[in-house]
């Protein structure tokens, strides 16, 4: 039977996190676009930073998945890290409306959340399995909100089933008389706890258990309450760790902000609780700083137990309101602190790494995590574009050591695109085993044949490459005016790769058309067609051996066809624009 009672406290626990994770995944899907939009619009100060991180939050469920949004936004230019910050400290007091919702959910009154939970997952599967995708999505988040709940209210009941002893009470009363010992302790518990279980609003809910049931008494419960907040950033500084730089700084930021908050409740915990007190007996409960509950008598236990959740979930959110209003006038300060805490290493040679992308990590979840691809992406292409001065310079050898120095660059790129293709690649699988759009799935397969394009330009530059090596192995040297040509075909390579990188660059809601790449791409055809009809002239007049213009079309068409590939990738990247 205590087997039975643990396995269904773990199950419950399980539960109720498998429903926070969809709940907040069919929410993320549902918004899709539209949210990142949002956040990139209303962070133009700090004001609306902190409104746009407590509405996010309070949307999403989770402070967690807000502040891997804030690392694709700080990793892609869209936000400062000093805007970051802004949106991080109104993350932390969206994250209180959770603590509310639970509050209400253990019904207080006549009313629980977790009594309509079942009901309306019939509701929620009839959304779920229909042909609509916002449907759909609508369905994943009800359902989530009902697991939530059913779990929350199954957790209550079977702790209460599994506690209820003398033994556990004995225990716990135990070691809640230590004074400031007992504060930390509990502050560390409730640390490791949200660290293990991933998830601040879990701890949240076992606390407002132990609390609401008599286990622990209030001023355990707001040290627990200290160590989730704690939690919650070791959580999101251990993800950042194998991060970029401003991803790191960002969570750093976050450290900071929580800390700060901890040491000052902390070295303040009597007044501060005695402030709390106060707050809820203007709405009538009884004072849970300095109500004993098991010296209280039934009426006032009674009211003490309703009022408990609500007095919890006081604490949460007046300990992160108080904490921004004292940090929000120190943003540039924090800014510099996190700085110094990471510094730079732009010094280094990091011209081949992923710089928005962790590629062993996912920092971001489905379509959030787009952008930060996209940005990559483009740099790729600006990777790949240093393909084309390399060709030129190769051509314009006049010596053979000469050339060989630029065809080893040839070379090394060719490998170098090729392990980007990979790592990007790995990303975006990545991405999509989260919760991802239909919008999202169509993204992803237009980068997905982006990078195959770029990876084929690479292999263009080595192949033209080995056609310059071949004339230097046969002492075939290209004429001035061959030279002269092949150094006009580079330049509207290069002019294509310019319009190429502004329609990557600009955002699908503003691209109109690809225009620019389709004229740039006739004139590399045009061009192409003349030096044809030139060279065909030209061996009929023997004005240079046929073996010396095989060598020299072999470059023109290879530099042609990088010309087919660029089209290819704005034609791509349109193609992504129109599917609804």
């Amino acid at each position: 039977m205590l087997l039975l009672r643990i396995l269904t406290l773990l199950g419950s626990l399980g539960m109720f996190l498998y429903g926070m994770s969809l709940m907040s995944g069919g929410l993320q899907k549902m918004a899709g676009d539209r949210m990142r939009h949002f956040m990139a619009k209303m962070t133009s100060n700090t004001f609306k930073g902190i409104l746009t991180g407590i509405g996010v939050t309070a949307l999403v469920q989770s402070s967690t998945a807000t502040t891997l949004m804030l690392v694709s936004f700080v990793n892609a230019g869209l936000l400062s890290l000093a805007t970051a910050i802004s949106v991080i400290m109104g993350a932390n007091i969206g994250t209180t409306v959770t603590a509310w919702i639970f509050a209400l959910s253990f019904g207080g009154g006549s009313f629980s959340l977790g009594a309509i939970a079942v009901p309306l997952m019939f509701f929620a599967y009839l959304l779920f399995v229909s042909k609509a995708k916002k449907r759909t999505d609508m369905g994943e988040f009800l359902m989530g909100f009902a697991l939530l709940f059913l779990g929350l209210s199954t957790l209550r009941e079977t702790s209460t089933l599994l506690l209820d002893n003398e033994p556990v009470r004995q225990f716990l009363g135990s070691i809640t008389h230590w004074g400031f010992g007992s504060i930390l302790l509990f502050m560390v518990a409730g640390a490791c706890m949200t660290l293990m279980l991933q998830s601040s609003a879990a701890t949240m809910a076992i606390t407002m258990v132990l609390v609401a049931q008599g286990y622990i008494p209030f001023t355990m419960a707001a040290a627990m309450v200290l160590g989730e907040n704690i939690g919650t950033t070791i959580t999101s500084n251990i993800a950042a760790s194998v991060a970029n730089v401003s991803a790191r700084r960002t969570a750093r930021a976050h450290l900071l902000f929580n800390l700060f908050g901890v040491i000052w409740v902390t070295c303040l915990m009597r007044p501060f609780l005695g402030l709390i007190g106060k707050i809820v007996t203007l709405f009538g409960f009884p004072d849970p700083y300095v109500t004993d509950f098991a010296l209280a008598d039934e009426a006032t236990r009674a009211a003490l137990v309703a009022s408990l959740p609500y007095s919890v979930a006081t604490l949460h959110t007046l300990f992160n309101i108080i904490n921004t209003l004292i940090l929000v006038w120190f943003i540039p300060q924090i800014e510099k602190i996190v700085t110094l805490m990471v510094p730079s290493k732009e010094s280094e040679e990091e011209t081949f790494r992923l710089k928005y992308i962790g590629a062993n990590a996912v920092m971001q979840t489905g379509d959030l995590a787009l952008n930060s691809a996209k940005m990559e992406i483009v740099r790729y292409g600006d990777l790949c574009r240093r393909v084309v001065g390399f060709i030129k310079n190769a051509a314009d050898a006049t010596s053979e050591s000469e050339f060989e120095q630029w065809n080893q660059k040839l070379i090394k790129y060719e490998e170098i695109t090729d392990q980007v293709e990979k790592e990007i690649a790995t990303y975006l699988a990545q991405v999509t085993k989260g919760e991802t759009s239909y919008e999202g799935i169509v993204r992803v397969r237009s980068f997905y044949r982006i990078i195959g394009e770029m990876e084929s330009l690479g292999d263009s530059g080595e192949s033209i490459g080995r056609s310059i090596a071949r004339a230097w192995a046969h002492n075939k040297s290209f004429t001035p005016e061959m030279v002269t040509k092949i150094d006009r075909m580079t330049t509207l390579v290069d002019e294509a790769f310019a319009e190429m990188h502004d329609n990557l660059e600009t955002p699908l809601v503003k691209l109109k058309d690809i225009s620019n790449a389709e004229r740039a791409e006739e004139r590399i055809n045009a061009y192409r067609d003349l030096l044809r009809e030139e060279h065909l002239a030209n061996l009929e007049d023997r004005s240079y051996p046929y073996e010396t213009g095989s060598f020299y079309m072999d470059v023109v068409n290879g530099l042609e066809k990088m010309g087919d590939f660029i089209i290819n990738i704005s034609q791509s990247t349109i193609a992504a624009k129109d599917v609804r």
